[in-house]
């Protein structure tokens, strides 16, 4: 799912905790949290914000649930000021909370 300037997604397993670690490694305590999973479908917005994402009230946010089926990977946006920057250079910047949804990516 890609982000952009109006669409902001997250990705949640609500049932089993499924996370994608043969591509992100070992999944954060937090995201097998049972807390964690049931309030981000509920709250997106506030469950953001209290783990530093601050979001407008103008971006949509859409959850997805991955399951053993479909894992979702979050496609983040990319950050003004590196419209120059190679994909070598991009990469690093990308980071594994990113990749779900519970961050954004900072220009370097």
């Amino acid at each position: 799912m890609e982000n952009t300037d109006t669409v902001h997604n997250v990705t949640v397993c609500t049932l089993c905790s499924c996370y994608p670690w043969p591509v992100l490694g070992l999944p954060p305590s937090w995201y097998k949290d049972p807390a964690y999973r049931a309030r981000v479908v509920r709250e997106p917005r506030k469950v953001l914000a209290e783990m530093g994402l601050e979001l407008g009230d103008d971006v949509e946010i859409i959850v997805r649930d991955s399951s053993a089926e479909v894992r979702w990977l979050v496609l983040p946006q990319r950050p003004a000021g590196t419209e120059n920057l190679s994909e070598e250079e991009l990469i690093p910047l990308i980071t594994r909370d990113a990749l779900v949804g519970v961050a954004r990516v900072s220009a370097p």
